[in-house]
């Protein structure tokens, strides 16, 4: 397909990214799909590096869901592939054959076992995957490995993306710096159910893989799990997390808990939910980026619940796409999440407005401050179900016609 003008929410410049101890990425053409691009990834690790994982949780995934799946119970990492072009999903025993092989020739060329091999695909689905392309293809790569390739990086893994995403935190374990990179990739096909479509996060901290899962798991629920653009769960999600354990010396962590580990939490959060947000404003078609707070629900789980049924109406999305104050269709979406709401408690705001107070329109009601609002990139919506204390944040985008011409010529 054609390339895409860049989306009007993009970031106005890519972040710089220091070189991580321990790890170097190279990106080449391998012409799996797409021609006159970059659309293979190399990384690789320091012998030790400790790895973890949060994969789809759609039933239909893809075979490089399935083989990371069995190898990150192991928590270690030398390589990592990926391609862009085609998600090497529904392809059989094809598809497995393309990660065995893959993985084969990864850890053949840097001398490790292919289960310490990582695979990501993302693209077309359906199609099989020419793995042999890949393969003929890393040798190059690894003879381009370099400590400063983290732009090339991201952008080898774009698909329908229209800009590269990435960013970058120093974090302090017991006083000593650590280094957090990430990138990744998403523009379509996102309701998380996990993670991002793909995102790849390293550190130069020394942490256990097991301490490691539980930081991530616990970090793409505020972040990639918070997220939605078109509400579909993709086949091939995947965010994996590297500790090279390369940098400075810091106290031994053993343990998600230790307080030692405070600040690195904090600015692992803001580097996932950095990404995440950076998907949502390359959402496809998207030309506004929309907040979602819910507050007075039963649960964070189900405030959650009413913010993505919000998030993900039609109706919602595309008014906010054509700048209509319609504030009737936020009550209809909180009505059909299926969650506890109270009709005559409900309170809703949009750009820090008062709409809507204990089920029924604010009286005198001025729309005017709405819609100059709506006429903005951000959009702002808060709802107060009272029902309880449960709340939570969900982030999404508007629904324009260049969704559909996006997704019509996806193939072509």
């Amino acid at each position: 397909m054609a390339s895409l003008p860049v989306s009007p929410l993009a970031p106005s410049a890519f972040p710089e990214l220091p070189a991580l101890p321990g790890c170097r990425f190279a990106a080449v053409e391998a012409n799996i799909r797409y021609k006159g691009r970059t659309d293979l990834l190399l990384g690789t690790f320091v012998a030790g590096t400790q790895v973890a994982g949060v994969l789809t949780r759609n039933q239909m995934p893809g075979a490089p869901i399935d083989w990371c799946r069995a190898q990150l119970p192991k928590g270690l990492a030398r390589g990592l592939v990926v391609n862009a072009g085609n998600a090497n999903v529904f392809t059989g025993a094809h598809g497995r054959t393309a990660c065995e092989e893959t993985a084969k020739a990864a850890a053949a060329l840097l001398g490790c076992a292919p289960a310490e091999i990582l695979l990501a695909s993302t693209g077309v689905i359906g199609e099989p995957l020419a793995y042999e392309r890949i393969v003929s293809g890393l040798p190059k790569a690894q003879a381009a490995l370099s400590d400063d390739a983290w732009a090339g990086a991201a952008r080898a893994i774009m698909t329908t993306d229209t800009f590269p995403k990435a960013s970058t935190r120093t974090a302090k374990i017991g006083g000593v710096s650590a280094t957090i990179n990430g990138i990744a990739k998403g523009s379509g096909m996102i309701a998380p159910d996990m993670a991002t479509m793909l995102a790849f996060v390293a550190t130069d901290a020394r942490i256990p893989a097991a301490v490691l899962q539980s930081l991530l798991s616990r970090s793409t629920q505020r972040s990639f799990n918070a997220i939605t653009v078109d509400s579909d769960s993709s086949t091939s999600d995947t965010v994996l997390l590297f500790a090279t354990g390369a940098g400075p010396a810091h106290v031994e962590i053993t343990r998600a808990a230790d307080p030692a580990l405070r600040d690195f939490k904090s600015k692992l959060d803001e580097v996932l939910l950095d990404l995440a947000l950076q998907v949502v404003r390359d959402g496809e078609g998207a030309q506004k980026l929309i907040k979602i707070d819910v507050t007075g629900a039963a649960s964070a789980r189900a405030a959650a619940a009413i913010g993505r049924t919000i998030a993900d109406s039609p109706l919602v999305k595309t008014a906010i796409a054509g700048e209509d104050a319609n504030w009737g269709r936020i009550v209809m979406a909180v009505g059909k999440s299926g969650q506890k709401a109270d009709r005559d408690k409900l309170r809703v705001d949009i750009g820090g407005v008062a709409v809507a107070r204990d089920g029924m329109r604010v009286e005198g009601y001025d729309e005017a401050p709405v819609a100059a609002h709506m006429k903005g990139k951000e959009i702002d919506i808060a709802v107060d179900v009272g029902i309880g204390r449960g709340k939570a944040t969900i982030w999404t985008c508007d629904l324009t016609h260049g969704y559909i011409d996006i997704n019509a010529d996806y193939r072509s």
